[in-house]
């Protein structure tokens, strides 16, 4: 193969039909190159030529990782679906499945001896596999308080948040205590949603499930199953009677609150739903997916009336401006600002340098903020399209974004573990909440026998370590 110059592109391969996060993998010796897909394919390409050599199939959810054994005879693949698998490049057979974790698995890697396997999951734990035999080893557990959602009460009082740990934490805003935990999801929180009535909570993750707490004692009122994957968002309807929720099995459910009854399932969808939001002002649901396309439906009859094209990618968030006429998508790095009654897109906000994970409205309908992987919060005039703020202080992919009942304050969660409140007037930053960790203001100062790896793992935890003046 003629070399090429460094930051020169040489060849571009195409085959599959979505998304490709960062699940690829060079064979031993430079040969071949695996990519994994959110198609649910791994493909084998010949590295001089280009051509797919083998498109291997098995997996039931998208594939974010994979990694050759050291002597390039096999692959391994992990997938959304909870399983790795293992494949023989020369037949493209699956050789093995291995199961046990009870989260999205993010990770594989080889040993360098290519005996062992090791596979990193949302569930808190990573495990180690005999390659040959396909045996769990051995699982190691580990800690993870990072905050995927939050939720504000109609008052502005009480803040939900849903955590890496499985609970639902509910904060006082105004203060920033923790007022109570409440266990009972068996994997990673993804959304949380308060009725609009503030009596009741919602929580949903990758456990499938949808909660119904009670918000003002945190008794769990009910479980709602029914989803075949993970459930992306909950939202409930303006008058607090029915729930929806979206789910990576493309599909949007409508549970009655009262009774926990499913009503209806909406499908159409060609792609996990990542995003749902109630019109306030009529019934219409709004909804987003991974196909890139907003879909509205009739939440009476439960028929989709119109689809929206015009995102290039994945469809990460949408939001509905309190009088009904406004609403909001955000995809890649972009924002979209459509009219509810045409359906055309108003405008395009473009600022953020990575991808738009949640956007809201302000109550007075004013405003837009946007939450980012760039570990951004900013803030949009709806009426113009400027970019009124950035709100820094972050420092990971911020997850999500809600606006204070009086328009003036926000809230943001992030994976750095934090919740921050904002200032919309100046852009300070208010308060910053952080749950206790394990090893919460821990004094390491003078332990003997602890590695610079324990020792930064134990901070990471909570422990402090008092600096030592050598002079």
């Amino acid at each position: 193969m003629q070399r090429t110059k460094l930051n020169q592109c040489s060849t571009i391969l195409r085959g599959h039909t979505a998304w490709i996060r960062a699940a690829v993998a060079f064979s031993p010796n430079g040969d071949i190159v695996a990519s994994g897909s959110f198609d649910r394919t791994v493909r084998l390409w010949d590295v001089s030529t280009g051509q797919c050599l083998e498109t291997l199939q098995g997996h039931t959810n998208s594939i974010v990782s994979a990694a050759f054994s050291p002597d390039g005879q096999t692959l391994a693949s992990c997938s959304y679906d909870q399983t790795v698998k293992l494949w023989d490049i020369h037949t493209g057979q699956c050789l093995r499945t291995l199961q046990g974790h009870t989260g999205l698995i993010w990770s594989v890697a080889y040993s360098p001896d290519g005996q062992m396997l090791a596979s990193g999951s949302d569930d808190q734990t990573t495990k180690l596999w005999n390659a040959n035999t396909g045996q769990c080893l051995k699982t190691l557990k580990g800690y993870n308080n990072s905050i995927f959602a939050v939720a504000l009460c109609s008052n502005g009082y009480m803040l939900a948040s849903g955590n890496g740990d499985h609970t639902v934490m509910l904060w006082n805003a105004n203060t920033g205590q923790c007022l109570k935990t409440l266990p009972g999801h068996t994997s990673r929180l993804l959304s949380v949603a308060f009725s609009p009535d503030s009596q009741i909570l919602a929580s949903s993750g990758c456990d499938r499930t949808v909660i119904l707490w009670n918000a003002n004692n945190g008794e769990c009122l009910k479980t709602l199953q029914g989803h075949g994957s993970w459930v992306w968002s909950v939202a409930f309807s303006p008058d607090s009677q029915i729930l929806a929720s979206s789910s990576e099995d493309q599909t949007v459910k409508l549970w009655n609150v009262s009774t926990g009854q499913l009503l209806k399932s909406l499908q159409g969808h060609d792609g996990g739903v990542r995003a749902i939001a109630f019109n306030p002002s009529n019934g219409i649901l709004i909804s987003g997916s991974y196909d890139r396309t907003v879909k509205l439906w009739d939440v009476s009859t439960g028929e989709c009336f119109k689809t929206l094209h015009g995102h290039k990618n994945s469809v990460w968030s949408v939001a509905c401006s309190q009088d009904g006429q406004t609403f909001a998508s955000s995809s890649d790095h972009t924002i979209k600002l459509w009219d509810i009654d045409t359906s055309k897109c108003l405008t395009t906000l473009q600022d953020h340098v990575s991808s738009v994970v949640s956007v809201t409205f302000s109550p007075n309908g004013q405003m837009l903020a946007s939450a980012s992987e760039d570990q951004t919060v900013k803030l949009w005039n709806v009426s113009t399209g400027e970019c009124l703020k950035t709100l820094q202080g972050h420092t990971n992919l911020v997850s999500s974004v809600v606006f204070g009942p009086d328009s003036k304050t926000l809230v943001s969660s992030s994976l750095d573990e934090t919740i921050k409140l904002w200032d919309i007037t100046t852009g300070n930053c208010l308060r910053t909440l952080r749950a206790i960790r394990p090893y919460e203001k821990m004094n390491i100062t003078g332990v003997v026998g602890l590695t610079e790896a324990t020792i930064a793992t134990l901070k990471a935890l909570g422990a402090v370590e008092d600096e030592i003046n050598l002079k």
